[in-house]
């Protein structure tokens, strides 16, 4: 059985569990949480989000970030999965 952790979605504060080894939207969506998403491939950026806490890992070498972005904290949802509890910011 995969870890589980807790992630929280700003600025409402919904939360939902995420399993390790399923990416954040796909544990989102499934929970209830209205999130925003198109492609759930990483190449769309609709559900581009900030890491306000937390680590993720991507489930893809490079999605379709620039290393600034990765840098300021952005990540996309569809193709990251949980390493720790998560606090994040949709748009």
């Amino acid at each position: 059985m995969s870890e589980t952790f807790r992630v929280t979605v700003l600025p409402g504060g919904e939360s939902f569990e995420a399993p390790a080894d399923r990416p954040v939207l796909l544990a989102g969506l499934t929970a209830g949480v209205a999130l925003p998403w198109s492609c759930r491939n990483g190449t769309c950026r609709t559900c581009i989000s900030r890491l306000e806490a937390g680590r993720i890992e991507h489930r893809i070498a490079w999605p379709g970030l620039s290393a600034e972005e990765k840098a300021e904290g952005f990540f996309l949802p569809c193709v990251a999965e949980p390493r720790s509890d998560l606090t994040m910011r949709p748009g």
